[in-house]
This record gives C-alpha cells, structure tokens and sequence, in this order.
C-alpha cells in the first residue's frame, strides 16, 4: 500500500481525527498534573502519526456509546474501542490489540461469590450505556436486568446510590473503588474478556488494512506489552496475534 492511498482514507482531512475513550481507564486517562491525555491508545495513536508522518488530532469522550455516534455523524477518523459486532455497523475493525476482563463490584453482604450467580431473576446490574460490556450483556443475560448510566464511572454511583445489586465494568475501576470505599468487592473470574482493537469509519478498507498491520506488528515487536508496563497496567494482557481477520 501507498502511503497516500493509506492517508486519502485515514486522514482525509490532512490529519488523523482520533477517539481516545476516557471512559476506560486502563488505556487512557488525563494527566493529573498536566491535564494531558496519556495511555496506550494515546501512545499507539501517536505512533501511527509518526509511521505516516501526519498529525494526529485527540478528540477525547467518556463514554464508549458518544464515540460510536460521532462516528455516524462523520467527525472521526480513527478510534479504539472494544471490539463488537453492534458497532461493526459503523465501524471497521482491527484485530484486538490487549485483553481486558469483565466483571462485578458488589456489596460485602451480597450472596454471589462468582459472576455466574449474577444472571438472576430480579437482579439489576448498573452499566455504562453503550459500554462494550453493555452490549455483550445485553446479548447475553437471560433473567438479569440493566440499568443505564451515563458512562461507566456513573455507572459505579449508579450501583450505589439505588442500592443495586452490582455494577459491571473493567476489573480495574472497580477494584479501585472497593479499595478505597469499605464494604464493597469485586467478585472473581469475568464474564467476559473484552478485546479493544483500532476502528475506522465503514467503507475504509485500505486503511483498516494497514492498522490491522500495524497492531500485529505492535504486539509481535512487544510494544503493547511496552506500553502497558509503562503505564502500569496489569489488568489487561497482550491480544494473541490474529487468525482469519476481519472476523465482521
């Protein structure tokens, strides 16, 4: 592939417009002294930049459900996001890129020891609308209900303060919630393992082929697992190296 022919499609705009969801904390956050973006997706965004010698232009939201819809209204080029087959409407798909587990924060006092004994009749689960455990448990609890905040932080105040039954969310956050407020846990395994990869705009197809390129070669090189020792993040893992991709 051309390199202009990559950024006809990747920067048709003569940069990169580029999502960075806050709303996961594990890949991106601001600086708290600098009020800076910083994290992986932000360090894997400039690396693209760099590799094509164009600017990229952050475009930060807290919610993973805002980006999909800026996508549809055409104001990105470029984004990092669980990757889902609901959002594969909008958006093409590299192969993931880290791992990232899924689970519960509960009460001390709750009765459920693992994730399984959350799909209950009667049970509500608070969730970040549009998150990507949103959409994967939407598709997959049977007698479980829930109920939607804003973004997943909100998520966690939600859980709270209608004294639900449990807020579902990346291990991470929740964990460090527990940690800091008494009487609350985080139950053990996942209910799923949540695999971030980079998107384009549909219709891009030479650009996803190129990114899709790029996320091999960036876990083969170990610069993931690089990027997440740099930032300190032990809850997610390297993605294994793709088989068969575009799986949608």
């Amino acid at each position: 592939m051309k390199t202009d022919e990559i950024l006809r499609e990747l920067a048709p705009q003569g940069v990169i417009r580029t999502a960075i969801n806050l709303g996961n904390p594990v890949l991106a956050c601001r600086d708290t002294t600098t009020g800076e973006l910083a994290g992986v997706s932000v360090d894997l965004a400039r690396e693209v930049g760099r590799r094509l010698g164009v600017e990229i232009e952050f475009r930060p939201f807290d919610a993973a459900g805002k980006v999909t819809q800026a996508v549809s209204s055409g104001e990105l080029d470029m984004m990092f996001l669980a990757v889902d087959p609901v959002r594969a409407a909008e958006i093409l798909f590299t192969a993931p890129y880290v791992v990232i587990e899924g689970t519960y924060l509960v009460r001390d006092d709750a009765p459920y020891q693992a994730v399984e004994d959350l799909d209950r009749a009667g049970v509500r689960i608070a969730v970040g609308k549009g998150a990507a455990y949103d959409l994967f448990l939407t598709r997959h609890l049977q007698q479980a209900s829930l109920e939607r905040a804003a973004t997943s932080p909100d998520a966690i105040a939600l859980f709270v303060e209608q004294k639900l039954d449990a807020a579902a969310g990346v291990r991470q956050p929740l964990t460090a919630y527990a940690a800091d407020n008494p009487g609350y846990r985080v139950l053990p395994g996942r209910f799923t393992a949540i695999e971030q990869g980079m998107g384009v705009p549909k219709g891009r197809e030479i650009a996803r082929a190129w990114l899709q390129d790029f996320v091999e070669d960036v876990k083969k090189s170990g610069l993931i697992r690089i990027l997440l020792d740099q930032h300190g993040q032990s809850a997610a893992s390297v993605a294994p190296p793709s088989v068969g991709w575009p799986a949608f």
